[in-house]
């Protein structure tokens, strides 16, 4: 038997033979590190599939310059009081979409209505009625559309 073997034996002989709150609080320290799991490695979260993972990632060095946005070629979405709008480029129409709306709306436009990869155009509308209550409604719909084009790994980029 080898020496460390030999020592914890003849420790564990010891408090044995004297029982009492020593022995009791050996035995459960060795059932709660007999009964431990070894820590499990934390599993990588893969990424959730959007739809949109067949757009390249953004390339700035495509953008028009901030003074000539009007040559916007990618999704153009506007922040407004009732809904988000997203921009017909061709048309200049806005079609007011509801939050949940936007997921799908993006994932069904074309490769080409991509050019600059995986970013969009945030602009927010300017109220009609610049009450308190728009105000909020704008902040909020800002706030739920910023967090869906995050789930979605969607760049944003500011209109001027």
């Amino acid at each position: 038997m080898a020496d460390g073997e030999n020592f914890v034996s003849t420790i564990f002989r010891a408090i044995l033979r004297r029982p009492g709150p020593i022995t009791f609080a050996c035995i459960l320290l060795a059932a709660l590190v007999a009964c431990s799991k070894p820590p499990q490695p934390e599993a990588a979260e893969e990424p959730k599939e959007t739809g949109l993972e067949h757009i390249p990632m953004p390339d700035p060095l495509k953008y028009p310059r901030l003074s000539n946005m009007s040559s916007w070629q990618n999704p153009y979405l506007v922040v407004r009081e009732d809904g988000i709008g997203i921009v017909d480029l061709s048309s200049r129409e806005i079609h007011i979409l509801k939050q949940e709306e936007i997921p799908a709306e993006l994932v069904s436009l074309p490769l080409t209505a991509w050019p600059y990869g995986r970013v969009v155009l945030v602009a927010q509308a300017v109220p009609k009625d610049p009450s308190e209550q728009t105000k909020a409604d704008l902040r909020k719909n800002r706030a739920l559309l910023l967090g869906t084009l995050k789930e979605l790994d969607v760049q944003v980029r500011e209109a001027p």
